[in-house]
């Protein structure tokens, strides 16, 4: 099996790394493509060029998958396959340009060092060489998760949009601290900045312009910001509910040791 890898990113030399077959990387960086094709044992290919191949994977940034799909579709003899991490723009112009061809849109949901892990998956015509692609995937100990775009691409308003939202606002709204002052809770939070800002800015931003979400984070901030005591403890309660799939917190009146080691009972100088 021939597989042209458009994009010789991380993601698509994960890819290349995953499947079997003859593979070979085009990518505007020519030097990114050498370098992706001597980690794999492949080949560089030329972007513009006009030669076919058994599949064509498209592994690009999310903003320009979808022309990506439009371009390359062509050099495609059987399959077409992305890995972009957005599901419903590459499907719809896989199926306009591409009708006849098998289709799979492909997202790991781990960074490409920590593979093996969780795919999402959209076999949207589905056929023995995209079987092919799947079992290959599978044989490397990834767990295929089978979706919709539609499923997908909501799902991650919230796994990617909100939760990076959430996390890169504690980064920048977060100050210094002496040593000794740390928290659980907030040695974990400052753990998950540290990182998400290792990663690559345009990813990030890329996620954030694809995906709604963070709007909602910015909402339910302002909203704890502007309550009172009592709303306050409205929207915690309302918060637990939702984390702890609608069980009361624990003890009767809904008091609860959190993990910070404080509790409900008053403190010298409250009453209750």
């Amino acid at each position: 099996m021939d597989v042209l890898i458009v994009g010789a990113g991380s993601m698509g030399t994960w890819f290349g790394s995953a499947i079997d077959g003859r593979v070979a990387f085009a990518d505007v960086d020519a030097d990114a493509a050498s370098r992706a094709a001597d980690a794999v044992g492949g080949s560089v290919a030329d972007l513009r060029g006009g030669t076919e191949y058994d599949v064509v994977c498209l592994a690009v940034p999310m903003a320009h998958v979808a022309d990506a799909v439009a371009e390359h579709a062509p050099r495609a003899k059987r399959a077409l396959v992305d890995v972009s991490g957005v599901m419903g723009p590459p499907l719809e112009a896989m199926a306009e340009h591409a009708p006849d061809r098998e289709r799979l849109s492909l997202h790991p949901l781990f960074a490409p060092e920590r593979a093996p892990g969780s795919i999402a998956v959209v076999s949207d015509r589905s056929g023995p060489t995209t079987d092919t692609v799947r079992e290959a995937l599978a044989d490397c100990g990834n767990d295929l998760l089978e979706t919709t775009a539609t499923e997908h691409d909501e799902a991650m308003e919230t796994v990617q949009a909100s939760a990076h939202a959430a996390v890169l606002s504690f980064a920048l709204a977060a100050e210094s601290v002496p040593d000794g002052f740390e928290t659980p809770v907030y040695e974990q939070l400052r753990a998950l900045a540290q990182q998400v800002t290792a990663g690559t800015p345009r990813v990030y931003a890329d996620i954030q312009h694809t995906f709604d979400g963070a709007d909602a984070v910015a909402d339910a901030a302002s909203e704890i910001a502007r309550a009172d005591h009592g709303e306050l403890e409205v929207l915690y309660r309302e918060a637990s509910s939702r984390c702890h799939d609608g069980e009361p917190l624990d003890g009767e009146d809904g008091s609860t040791d959190d993990e910070d080691g404080s509790t409900d009972e008053p403190t010298v100088g409250e009453t209750e």
